[in-house]
C-alpha cells in the first residue's frame, strides 16, 4: 500500500487553521510570539530532520547515533526547564540526569529484550524510539517541576509536595492509557496501518510504546523529584 503524496500546497492548506489559532491569541490579548516561533521552528526543524534522517538511517556508526541521541537528551532537558522558575545549570543537570536514567533504562529494555536488534544501535529504530520517550517524558518533568514549586511555595511538607507533583505529572500518561483504543488511535499505530502493516502487529508495537512511555515518565519524574528535594535539603542544612 502506497501512502498518498503530500505536496507543498497541501501543507499550506493544513497550516491555514494555525492562522485562526493566531487570531484567537490576538483577540484574547495573548502574546503571539510563542505561537509564531513554535510554528516556524516546527516546520523548519522537521524539514531539516527529514534530510538528516535519510543519512542517519543508512549509517552504521554507533558513535553518530549516540551523538544524535545525546543532543536530543540535552534539548529535552532544556525544553523541560523552560516553563520552570529555577533556570540554572544545576537544575538543568537534574532534568538531564532524570531523562538519561529514566528513558535510557526503558530504551535499553526495548532494544535488548523486545526488538532484539542486531546490531543494537540501528538508527532507524533507536532514534525514533528515543525521540518518543524523551518528548513525552520532558512534558511530565515540566509538570512535576511546576507542581513541586507550587506546593512548596504554600509551605507543604516536602514529602507531600513530592507526592502531589508526581501524581500531577502522571495524569496525562494515565489518561493516555485510558483513552487509547477508545478515544484515540495513536500516531505510531495509525502510521503503521496506513503503510500496510497488519493492525494486530501495529497494536503490539503500540502497547510496547505506551508501556515504555509510562515507565520512562514515571522513572524520570521520580528521579528528578528526588534530586530536587535532596538539593533543597542540602541547601537548608547549609
Amino acid at each position: 500500500m502506497t501512502l498518498p503524496d503530500i505536496g507543498y500546497l497541501e501543507l499550506c492548506y493544513v497550516l491555514l487553521p494555525v492562522v485562526l489559532v493566531g487570531i484567537i491569541f490576538y483577540r484574547w490579548s495573548i502574546g503571539l510570539s510563542d505561537l509564531i516561533i513554535a510554528t516556524v521552528r516546527m516546520v523548519v526543524q522537521l524539514i531539516a530532520i527529514g534530510f538528516v534522517l535519510v543519512y542517519l538511517f543508512t549509517s552504521e556508526s554507533w558513535l553518530l547515533g549516540l551523538a544524535v541521541m545525546s543532543f536530543m537528551l540535552l534539548v529535552s532537558g532544556w525544553i523541560a526547564m523552560r516553563p520552570l522558575k529555577n533556570k540554572n545549570s544545576q537544575h538543568f543537570m537534574q532534568l538531564a540526569t532524570a531523562l538519561f536514567f529514566g528513558c535510557g533504562s526503558v530504551l535499553a529494555l526495548i532494544i535488548v529484550a523486545v526488538l532484539h536488534l542486531e546490531p543494537w544501535y540501528q538508527p532507524r529504530y533507536v532514534i525514533p524510539l528515543a525521540g518518543m520517550l524523551l518528548a513525552n517524558t520532558m512534558n511530565s518533568l515540566s509538570l512535576a517541576g511546576e507542581r513541586l514549586d507550587s506546593e512548596l511555595s504554600i509551605s507543604q511538607a516536602q514529602e507531600q509536595a513530592r507526592n502531589k507533583a508526581f501524581n500531577t505529572a502522571m495524569i496525562p500518561q494515565i489518561n493516555s492509557l485510558l483513552a487509547v483504543g477508545l478515544v484515540a488511535l495513536p500516531g505510531m499505530m495509525t502510521g503503521q496501518i496506513l503503510s500496510g502493516v497488519s493492525p494486530l502487529l501495529a497494536v503490539r508495537y503500540q502497547i510496547v510504546i505506551m508501556a515504555t512511555i509510562l515507565c520512562s515518565a514515571a522513572f524520570s519524574v521520580a528521579i528528578y523529584l528526588s534530586l530536587r528535594l535532596k538539593t533543597q535539603l542540602t541547601n537548608q542544612q547549609d
